[in-house]
């Protein structure tokens, strides 16, 4: 059976991306131009500025990683750009350069959900992984547990009715002066302190989740005891976070019979999650390498593959679509 390569272009957010992908398993490069240095002086990512760094990288980028892959442009079987969900602007530099690629090179288009890139990331690092099995997808826009009933089948069995739980990192770091990218500074800081302080869960009856009263809280207790030890705050926001998100994981298990959880999307980097998923009894627990939790393209092109083998196919009249859904 021939090798099928498959370019994947991922510019959703502040990341300009590209991957070659060998049969969707495969990497044979992966290039990210990061722009985290620039909106940090902003304290998050400015939509017009990563617009505008995405068109000054994105031809770059494609080049060096055909260069990585030691391939031409002919050599590729199909182009795979991310199409959302995430910025608008962003989003249609990377769409608009893949489509003016594909008609070029005569070689199909095929659209990538974002959201499916993140449950692909896992494909790259596990050559046995095969669905069905629960992801729990956590990132900076979305927080989802997902029934992946087969490569290209989801079913969404709850998502959160407000803040993200990336959105929520950062904000928290925000307010107890930590700066952005959110994440990883409340990681670092959280294994200094201890999880002592009480803070709210919001439960549902179904599998939905809610951060937003768990952030305001923080906020409010930050504000009231300006000496409160911020590791210790940390540390219990990073704690009961991950309880909530064990908790729904849990109840879905028992609802499906699925034993077999995947972590996908950047908060999966987290290592006292990490940690905390791994110590689940009776599952068989997956997460990403942590290169592929954040945006990369070598998992839109792993996804890209399987929806191209599916037989889908986009036309030049796909659109940016910020708020995509699963």
């Amino acid at each position: 059976m021939k090798d099928i390569l498959t370019l994947g272009i991922e510019s959703s957010c502040d990341e300009t991306a590209v991957a070659v992908i060998k049969n969707g398993r495969e990497i044979l490069s992966n290039v990210i131009d990061t722009q985290i240095p620039i909106h940090e002086k902003y304290g998050g990512v400015v939509p017009e500025i990563a617009s505008r760094n995405h068109i000054e990288a994105i031809s770059r980028v494609t080049k060096k990683a055909l260069e990585d892959a030691g391939i031409t442009f002919n050599e590729l079987d199909v182009v795979t750009p991310t199409y959302g969900p995430g910025l608008v602007g962003a989003l249609l530099v990377g769409l608009s350069y893949a489509k003016a690629l594909s008609f070029a090179i005569n070689k199909p288009l095929v659209g990538v959900n974002h959201i499916e890139g993140h449950i692909a990331a896992n494909y790259l690092t596990y050559s046995e992984l095969k669905p069905p099995f629960l992801c729990v997808m956590m990132s900076g826009g979305n927080t989802q547990i997902v029934h992946v009933k087969d490569y290209c089948e989801f079913e969404v069995l709850g998502k959160t009715r407000d803040d993200a739980i990336g959105e929520a990192f950062d904000k928290v770091a925000r307010v107890v002066d930590l700066g952005y990218p959110g994440g990883p500074k409340i990681d670092k800081l959280a294994q200094k302190g201890k999880p002592t302080i009480e803070l709210p869960k919001t439960h549902f009856e179904n599998l939905d989740f809610s951060f937003s009263g768990i952030k305001t809280a923080v906020i409010n207790l930050h504000h009231k005891t300006p000496d409160i030890n911020r590791a210790d705050l940390c540390a219990s926001f990073q704690k009961v976070v991950t309880e909530i998100l064990i908790e729904n994981v849990e109840k879905a298990m028992k609802m499906t019979n699925i034993k077999t959880v995947v972590l996908a999307g950047g908060v999966s980097a987290n290592t006292y999650i990490r940690k905390s998923f791994l110590d689940l009894k009776d599952t068989k627990v997956y997460m990403p390498d942590l290169k592929l939790c954040t945006d990369n393209a070598a998992m839109t092109g792993s996804a890209g593959y399987y929806n191209y083998m599916a037989g889908k196919r986009s036309d030049l009249s796909l659109n940016a679509i910020p708020n995509l859904q699963l």
